[in-house]
């Protein structure tokens, strides 16, 4: 008979073990704001402006490919089979980049590493809130954010030390791509040694599976208790009609597909990525050297964490929307100050000083208010026949959105200047903070049901489009 510490320490191990993933899909995010500047280097890669964005954002538009078709393969092969898929495929992608002699074998090893994060960015969170014990499901599984920010933290870090002690060697940068080859390693070996998620055990009638898995991380009251109402779910889901393109067809249901999209939009617009892909080209162009930039880097990295701890405790204690409103205000405010500063610094030594401490500003508002609430909102507006859909429509849309700007930032970086390329992106977070005060609900407190209602009394009883975004709590019969 285990005792409960056994179980928590077992639990424990597959959370370490698995966040790998989120670890490795924030140091592989992250790592190319430092490589780029040596990579760029004319007897390196010889990237031109939107060369450059190219091997950026060829990792996102794999991550977009990864994402939809990472949830299909883990229903297929099971979560734990495929985080072993994504760590082999991490590995070698990564090995591909290092290795990479020019700039099309470069995005060809881009893309696939994309595939892997992408793949990671949906099967990680499903497999951690499989898991989890209800009562503690939120907080574990929102420690993949934490491993996702402590990944391109890690990477700003080790960014900053190999390019001041090894600056003047030219392929640097390929030191930085390699050491994502270590995790991705331990995550195969140790996911080895980890058990399959008891659902997908139930889903594949392999119940004795399931349950040797659950009392493993369970007491042997709660294994046999958490077994018979997984079968339950799994029962009502086979009987379950699965959402299809027909059923955007309905108001109400297209209407929470399209809020869906907005929220993804509005989380990528502000430019955070911007800042996590290109911060050390930044801080370049407001006038660091490319070392001092890497240091100065490593701030916006830490305040990433430290701003995603206080959103993860922040979620439970303020509201959806007032958190999300709170933070775009923040995070606009600090890119249009940033364009002032460009515009009214321009030349003075005391410019990049001012730009990096807006954009650990800016970080500040990102990962503490907007982040935490765009995955948690996404995972709360969906009814479950709905959740299929409106999720793959949402993170596809997400990372395409993530991949044009990633694509396009360093573009207009060198044709419009920093202060015209902050003007724009101030101007997109005006369009957020308006589209969240009018067509996003609150969704505190409101059950999925009581949500779902909401949603449909609106239309059933002939509410206008424009009335129908505010949702208040309903009372459903049980």
């Amino acid at each position: 008979m285990q005792s409960e510490t056994a179980h928590k320490a077992a639990l424990g191990k597959i959370i370490i073990i698995s966040t790998l993933g989120g670890l490795l899909f924030g140091y592989d995010t992250g790592v190319i704001n430092g490589a780029l500047p040596y990579m760029s280097a004319a007897d390196q890669l010889n990237l031109t402006p939107f060369t450059e964005g190219v091997v950026a954002s060829s990792l996102l538009l794999g991550a977009a490919l990864g994402a939809v078709f990472g949830g299909r393969l883990s229903d297929y092969a099971g979560r734990r089979q495929n985080i072993l898929y994504l760590s082999i495929l991490f590995f070698f992608a990564t090995v591909g980049c290092t290795l990479a002699p020019n700039v099309t074998i470069m995005v060809a090893a881009r893309f696939l590493l994309g595939i892997a994060v992408g793949g990671a960015s949906v099967t990680v969170p499903s497999f951690l809130a499989e898991m989890a014990p209800a009562d503690r499901r939120g907080r574990i599984v929102t420690q993949n954010e934490l491993m996702i920010v402590s990944g391109q933290l890690a990477a700003f870090v080790i960014n900053a030390i190999l390019g001041t002690m090894l600056g003047e060697i030219a392929h640097v940068w390929r030191y930085m791509l390699i050491i994502a080859a270590l995790p991705a390693l331990l995550l195969f070996f140790g996911m080895l040694r980890q058990p399959e998620s008891p659902r997908w055990l139930i889903s594949r009638n392999r119940n004795d599976e399931a349950l040797k898995v659950l009392q493993k991380i369970r007491s042997q009251e709660d294994a046999h208790k958490e077994l018979q109402e997984i079968q339950e779910n799994v029962q009502k889901e086979a009987h379950m009609d699965k959402a299809s393109f027909k059923d955007l067809a309905t108001p109400w249901i297209r209407r929470i597909v399209w809020i869906g999209i907005g929220i993804a939009i509005v989380q990528q617009i502000t430019g955070v990525n911007s800042i996590m892909y290109y911060g050390t080209e930044i801080l370049k162009d407001a006038g660091f050297e490319t070392k001092a930039a890497l240091i100065g880097n490593i701030a916006n990295g830490a305040i990433s964490v430290i701003a995603t701890i206080v959103g993860i405790w922040l979620l439970g204690r303020v509201g959806r929307r007032p958190m999300l409103i709170t933070g775009l205000i923040g995070t606009t405010t600090s890119l249009l100050l940033i364009a002032i500063v460009s515009a009214l610094l321009a030349g003075s030594p005391a410019l990049p000083y001012a730009v990096l401490t807006l954009t650990v500003l800016f970080l500040a508002f990102q990962q503490g208010a907007i982040s935490p609430v765009t995955w948690l909102m996404l995972s709360e507006i969906f009814p479950q026949r709905l959740r299929g859909l409106g999720m793959g429509f949402t993170v596809l849309v997400l990372w395409l959105v993530n991949f044009t700007i990633g694509l396009l930032f360093p573009v207009l970086l060198s044709g419009i200047g920093l202060s015209a390329t902050f003007y724009i992106f101030a101007g997109l977070g005006l369009l957020a903070i308006t589209f969240v005060k009018v067509f996003l609900p609150e969704t505190k407190d409101l059950s999925l049901e009581q949500l779902e209602q909401s949603f449909r009394n609106h239309y059933d009883k002939g509410t206008s489009e424009e009335q129908a975004y505010v949702v208040k709590p309903v009372t459903t019969k049980q």
